[in-house]
C-alpha cells in the first residue's frame, strides 16, 4: 500500500531521491560528462546510466545544470584552508592538494564545460557562483591572510593577482597541452607570483587625455 500525503489525502507520496540513489545518479552524470562533454549529456542518458526514470531526476533536479553543477561538486572533498605559515606554502598546498590542479579527474571535467560555460547561460551563472566563487574565494583568503601576517603589501591589486596562477595553468593546459604539474606549478609560483607581490614598481602613467 502507498503511503498517504502529508495532508491525509489518498495521493502517494513519491520518495525523495537521496542516500546512495542520489549518489548513483550523480556518478553515473560525472561519468557522461567525462565521456561526451556537457552539450551531449542529457537527462535520458543519465537515467538510462542510473536505471532510474527521467521522473525520478526531475524530482530532485529542475533540469541539467542543477545535476551537473551537484555531480560535479560531489566528486570534490571539502578541504580546510591551507595554514602553512607562508604565501608560497598555501598556494603549494591549495593548487596541489586534491581537487586542485593537478587533479587528474578535476581538470578533466573542467575541460567539459569549457563550452558549456560559453554557451549556456544557465549553466554559467550557476557554476560561477557555486563552484568557481567559492574556489575563487578561497585562493582570495590566502592572499589576504598573507598581508595580515605582513608578508605581502596590503595595497596589492588582488583582483588581478589572485586567479593569475590558475590562469597561467589552465592557459598552458587547454590552449598549448601542457599538463599540470607540481614541478609546473612551482615554477610559476617562485618566478611569477612571488615576484610580482613583491615588486614596488612604479604606476603605469595614464593616457594623456583620460585625467
Amino acid at each position: 500500500m502507498s503511503p498517504a500525503s502529508k495532508d491525509g489525502s489518498d495521493q502517494p507520496v513519491r520518495p525523495r531521491v537521496e542516500g546512495e540513489r542520489e549518489l548513483e545518479i550523480l556518478d553515473a552524470t560525472v561519468q557522461i560528462l567525462a565521456e561526451v562533454g556537457y552539450d551531449l549529456l542529457t537527462m535520458d542518458a543519465v537515467a538510462t546510466r542510473a536505471k532510474a526514470s527521467k521522473a525520478t531526476l526531475y524530482r530532485r533536479w529542475n533540469g541539467k545544470p542543477a545535476l551537473v553543477l551537484d555531480a560535479i561538486l560531489s566528486q570534490k572533498e571539502r578541504h580546510d584552508l591551507p595554514d602553512t605559515g607562508s604565501l608560497r606554502g598555501d598556494l603549494l598546498a591549495l593548487t596541489c592538494g586534491m581537487g586542485g590542479l593537478t587533479d587528474g579527474t578535476q581538470v578533466a571535467i573542467l575541460g567539459s564545460l569549457i563550452t558549456a560555460v560559453s554557451r549556456d547561460r544557465e549553466f554559467a551563472d550557476i557554476f560561477h557562483r557555486d563552484f568557481i566563487g567559492p574556489k575563487a574565494e578561497q585562493n582570495r583568503q590566502v592572499f589576504v591572510r598573507a598581508q595580515e601576517r605582513g608578508e605581502i603589501p596590503r595595497d596589492l591589486d588582488l583582483d588581478v593577482l589572485v586567479p593569475a596562477l590558475p590562469a597561467i595553468i589552465l592557459h598552458r593546459l587547454f590552449l598549448l597541452g601542457d599538463p599540470p604539474t607540481e614541478e609546473l606549478i612551482t615554477r610559476v609560483i617562485d618566478q611569477v607570483i612571488l615576484p610580482a607581490v613583491h615588486h614596488r614598481g612604479t604606476p603605469t602613467p595614464e593616457p594623456e587625455g583620460t585625467r
